[in-house]
């Protein structure tokens, strides 16, 4: 074998490594938060009954579960501006492609969890007096996300790797600022090890911190 490493290249470019690294989590994080709140509001769309809110909500689920994220990635942000959608730079696309496609599957999430809250909590609060609303903001969505908080947990994971998929419209995360090193160094093993690992350590980090957070909060009590 011929090749020798030189983890210089590394060193050298390790602030880029670290920023990009950085933007890939932040893109992460604000997708999730906006997943969250539509996939909320899906949620309780298909928990209505009532078929003009569930139907449409249930093909969007559809269409973006049945649908490849950079297919999609591609038509917000080379198709919208075909409709004259030209307000969004390539930042702001791919957030709301990561919004779209996490909402679709926390609505999921929200509604399997609406759907598992015990009888018994409900028919409490209305014995106490609590009004639909009260209802819903002291016990349903509390209860919900204790039972839901796992799954959103792993979403986060997903979306942080999905964030790889941004480098394809040339924002500079993670895989897009590894793939620069490497056609300007041309040093393949250690810049993709680097971003490999660099990836591998944050998705632990994430995974630790958020088994902490279930462990205090995920029971119901």
């Amino acid at each position: 074998m011929d090749y020798h490493f030189d983890w210089g290249v590394i060193s050298r470019n390790a602030d880029n490594l670290v920023n990009a690294l950085l933007l890939g989590l932040g893109l992460a994080v604000v997708s999730l938060v906006i997943g969250c709140v539509i996939g909320l509001v899906a949620a309780y769309a298909r928990v209505s009954g009532r078929l003009w809110l569930s139907a449409p909500v249930r093909a969007y689920v559809e269409f973006i579960r049945c649908t490849p994220l950079l297919l999609l990635i591609f038509f917000v942000y080379f198709g919208l501006p075909e409709f004259d959608i030209t307000y969004l730079d390539k930042t702001e696309s791919f957030i709301l492609t990561l919004s779209l496609y996490a909402g679709a599957y926390m609505s999921e999430v929200f509604r399997a969890g609406l759907a598992s809250i015990p009888k018994q909590y409900v028919e409490a609060a209305k014995a106490i007096g609590l009004r639909p609303w009260q209802r819903q903001r002291y016990v349903v969505l509390p209860v919900m996300f204790r039972i839901t908080l796992p799954s959103v947990s792993n979403n986060l994971i997903s979306l942080f790797k999905d964030t790889s998929l941004a480098a394809a419209i040339a924002i500079p995360e993670l895989t897009f600022t590894a793939r620069q090193i490497n056609a300007n160094t041309f040093r393949v093993m250690e810049v993709w090890l680097t971003a490999s690992a660099m990836y591998l350590v944050t998705c632990y980090i994430i995974a630790t911190l958020l088994r902490l957070i279930e462990r205090r909060y995920a029971s119901i009590r």
